[in-house]
């Protein structure tokens, strides 16, 4: 088990890893959180496939508790299912001393801590994220959030959770997409922290998809502690904060022109992608540099397909990314392993070549 602290003010937190961690959350309530009442956004579809382990720790917890199944679309990430959320937690006489509990991947994550944010002004919350991507990314950090139209987390607000539990033997019940899309997010670590994690996961990506425990262990803790070190310094995504969108400009405008039909982990992949040969386009990086870094994007290439990408569309598209300021487009760009540029700004005609050359990856 390993234990990464995040020292945010003014509540830090825990983030727990490892298998069976599960089983310590009575003990968690118990000490930290006697008498409280809890409420729980739940999964459905994980519910359905871990009901056994889940009721069963049901059952050990005392404190008076409710709960809502949400279907985990990112169709549903909308007010609809945030007022579902609100009316069932008032009808359940939920106050501001209730402590609500998210149980599922990152959609389940952000629109529960957004409930929860919104709540009588404010309750606490706790994360246990039950996807790979959601345990390395979505789950830490206080992002939480809704999606409008197309527009991916647009509302949204900075809510902290007060613990996190990444229990890897939820992750036994994932299909291979969505091993891939955790992969997506790791692979962004890989490139933000050094090249010394990159070089383990590009060895060790073959374990990862069969889930080796060790290795899951490592990549998992690895990338917590580097998102850790950057929410600590800027919680709000003033400034440092926003290298943790490195392909992701290039990423939402994919889901959201793609209809949400590329799951975000994969949109991630094919955004590294694009963002590595605009680097290049820019003469930020040699053609040396994108090889290498191309090289584990490679391996993604039996997981991921972009057909027939409308580029222009794309490139609309990103006029909605959060980063924008004065409605010119802000990209976060690759220098080096660890070395980020933000805000950089690039010609039209260059970021569609950008998006030609990296989408042939996936086509």
């Amino acid at each position: 088990m390993n234990k990464v602290s995040v020292n945010v003010k003014p509540k830090p937190y825990e983030v727990v890893i490892g298998k069976n961690v599960f089983n310590h959350f009575p003990a968690k309530l118990k000490s930290d959180f006697p008498e409280r009442q809890l409420f729980f956004v739940i999964d459905k579809k994980m519910y359905k496939l871990n009901s056994g382990i889940i009721d069963g720790l049901f059952s050990k917890i005392k404190n008076k508790k409710s709960k809502i199944l949400i279907s985990a679309t990112e169709k549903n990430k909308t007010y609809d299912t945030l007022t579902r959320i609100h009316r069932k937690m008032m009808r359940a006489n939920c106050g501001r001393d209730c402590l609500v509990i998210a149980l599922g991947g990152g959609i389940i994550g952000d629109v529960t801590g957004f409930a929860a944010a919104t709540y009588m002004r404010g309750v606490d919350y706790i994360q246990i994220p039950t996807t790979l991507l959601a345990m390395v990314d979505s789950s830490v950090g206080g992002k939480t959030g809704i999606n409008l139209d197309t527009a991916k987390n647009i509302i949204g607000a900075f809510h902290q959770p007060r613990a996190v539990f990444c229990d890897l033997n939820f992750l036994r019940t994932l299909n291979r997409e969505e091993i891939i899309c955790g992969m997506g997010e790791i692979a962004k670590y890989s490139f933000l922290t050094n090249k010394t994690f990159y070089d383990y996961f590009l060895r060790n990506f073959d374990k990862i998809i069969n889930l080796n425990n060790a290795v899951l262990n490592k990549v998992i803790s690895e990338s917590v502690n580097y998102k850790r070190c950057v929410v600590e310094e800027d919680e709000k995504e003033s400034g440092l904060r926003k290298v943790l969108n490195l392909g992701h400009t290039f990423a939402h405008a994919i889901e959201s022109v793609y209809k949400h039909k590329i799951k975000h982990g994969q949109a991630v992949v094919a955004g590294l992608a694009m963002s590595f040969y605009l680097s290049a386009e820019l003469n930020l990086i040699s053609e040396n540099q994108l090889r290498e870094y191309l090289k584990l994007l490679d391996k993604f290439r039996n997981y991921i397909s972009l057909p027939s990408p409308d580029f222009n569309r794309l490139y609309k598209a990103m006029h909605i990314d959060k980063k924008n300021r004065l409605n010119k487009i802000r990209f976060v760009l690759l220098k080096d392993f660890g070395n980020i540029l933000l805000d950089v700004e690039a010609e039209k005609q260059q970021v569609l070549k950008a998006m030609r050359s990296g989408s042939e990856f996936f086509v």
